[in-house]
Formats: structure tokens, sequence, C-alpha cells
């Protein structure tokens, strides 16, 4: 067990019994940010693959782990664009095709809060009452200043009406944060962060920001760095996990950009360095999450 935080790993080890991993699959969806139903070129930050740039099959990730952790179980993570932007039955289709392989013991499902209407949200409950499931709901910032200029595309208030019909529905939801992102305070983030794990929110994901190839960052901000330095980041992850409540879930501490298309930081590649730097400054402080939770 993590004695500094309450890791997704964690999570997944004791509610399955044993080592469980995310396969990040491309169910070949698109997103309203992209075909002109909100806006074209998708969020500034997004890649040419919408923000999956590791999904591949089911098959070739598990051929590819199986050596490591011949045990293992499996999440089918439906992750690049918006994975609920599609009719109704395509999206059963394409769930129930996972959940049927025998080695994938739940679900995973990224989106928009702007793309779950009723008929999907009613999908979703009848996929967790038989499955384990969450859904993933980008957020990125609750500034409305960011949202404009990232090009979201939808307001606070839409994705607080998804997370009300989410719980609702008793679908557990993890949310979706950039840290870095241009034109944020530190205060803007922290508020952020706060607001999140005051929404009703499962589990959060903080991720750098990458500037990458194929991205509008890339056109207009190449030389952009959300931060001075890979030790700044640490620290400043480090006083978020302090404030963030410990029965919250955390999926992610950073970034995890292809060094292929990674512009920058520069640094950001180095994600076991990044990780094992957060454990050894709050193992430092004597710190662990939510051991300053004021919220």
């Amino acid at each position: 067990m993590n004695p500094y935080i309450n890791s997704i790993s964690d999570y997944l080890k004791n509610t399955f019994g044993q080592k469980t991993i995310k396969l990040s699959i491309d169910g070949g969806f698109t997103c309203p940010n992209r075909d002109g139903t909100k806006g074209t070129g998708g969020c500034i930050f997004c890649s040419a693959d919408g923000s999956g740039d590791f999904a591949s099959t089911i098959e070739d990730q598990i051929h590819l782990l199986s050596e490591k952790w011949p045990d293992a179980k499996y999440l089918a993570y439906f992750q690049n664009h918006t994975n609920t932007y599609a009719p109704v039955e395509e999206l059963r289709t394409k769930y129930q095709a996972a959940l049927r392989h025998p080695l994938i013991s739940g679900i995973a499902i990224a989106t928009r809060p702007d793309c779950l209407g009723n008929d999907v949200l009613d999908l979703l409950a009848e996929i967790n009452r038989d499955h384990f499931l969450w859904v993933e709901l980008g957020l990125q910032s609750i500034h409305k200043k960011t949202a404009d200029f990232i090009n979201r595309g939808y307001d606070l208030e839409v994705f607080d009406q998804a997370v009300k019909s989410l719980t609702d529905r008793g679908i557990r939801i993890v949310v979706h944060l950039i840290l870095g992102l241009p034109g944020e305070s530190r205060q803007d983030m922290i508020d952020s962060v706060k607001y999140v794990c005051q929404s009703g929110a499962w589990g959060i994901k903080l991720h750098l920001l990458n500037v990458v190839k194929g991205s509008r960052m890339e056109i207009d901000y190449s030389n952009y760095n959300s931060f001075d330095s890979l030790e700044s980041y640490v620290n400043f992850v480090c006083d978020l996990i302090e404030i963030i409540p410990p029965e919250i879930v955390i999926h992610r501490m950073t970034g995890d950009a292809p060094r292929k298309i990674l512009i920058t930081p520069w640094w950001s590649y180095k994600k076991r360095t990044i990780l094992n730097g957060i454990y050894a400054e709050l193992r430092r402080r004597g710190s662990f999450q939510g051991c300053k939770t004021t919220i």
C-alpha cells in the first residue's frame, strides 16, 4: 500500500484482489470540438490523436503486458477523443464488445460533460449495475478565462450538471485537471483542485501541461513551459496532495506524452523521476494526502 496517497493502483488491487491494469483503447470516436458541432481543431493542448497517444487494441496491450504481469486483470479504458459522442446503440456495441473479453474486469470511459444525454446516462447506469465503471470528465480548469483560452467549448455549469446526473445514478466520476495552463496562477490551480474535491468526484487526475506536436499550442506556444523545472512541479503537486481529501482516489500526478511528440517541458517524459520525486518530497516533509485538508 502507498503510504502517501490513495492511489488508483492500490484501489484496484483491493477491489479485484490482484494487479489490475488499464488498457487504453481507441474506440474510433471523434469530438464535438473537432467536427464543427462546438468548434474545430479541438482544445489547444490536444494532439492529433485526441490525448490518446498510447491507445491501441486490447489484444496488443495484453500481449505486451502479460509477460511482466501474467496474472493481471484489466480494465478497458476508452481514452482518446470523446467516448460518449456517438449514437447510443453504437456506444452499447463498443462497450459491450470490450466487456465480453474474458480478461476485462471493468470499463473506464473518458468524455466531455456536454456529451452525456439522458440516453447515454441510462446506458452508463445499465453498465454500472453489472460491471465496474468509472466515467472521466475533462474539466481542466474551473476558470472561465482559461476555458475560453483553451477552446474547451462548455461552461462550468455544464460540468456541475454532468456530475449531478452521474452521481444520481451511482456512477464513479474521475475529473481531469491540467496544471500549468497559460495565464493560470498558483491560486487558480489550487481553486480548481478544491472545487473538484467538493464536487462529489470519486477520483482526480492531475496532468502536467505538455506542449506536443500536432496540437494548436505547437503553433502559438511552442516555447511555453508550464513549470520552471521538474523540482518546482514536484513541490507544487505535493502542496496539492496535502489538501486533497484522503477518500479521493488519485489517478495521475503528472503528464504522459510520448517523447517523440513532446515539445515542452523537456523533462516531463521522465515520468518515473517525477513520481519518485513526489514521494521523496512527501517523505521529506513528513506529509501525506489530506494532511492539510481544510475544504
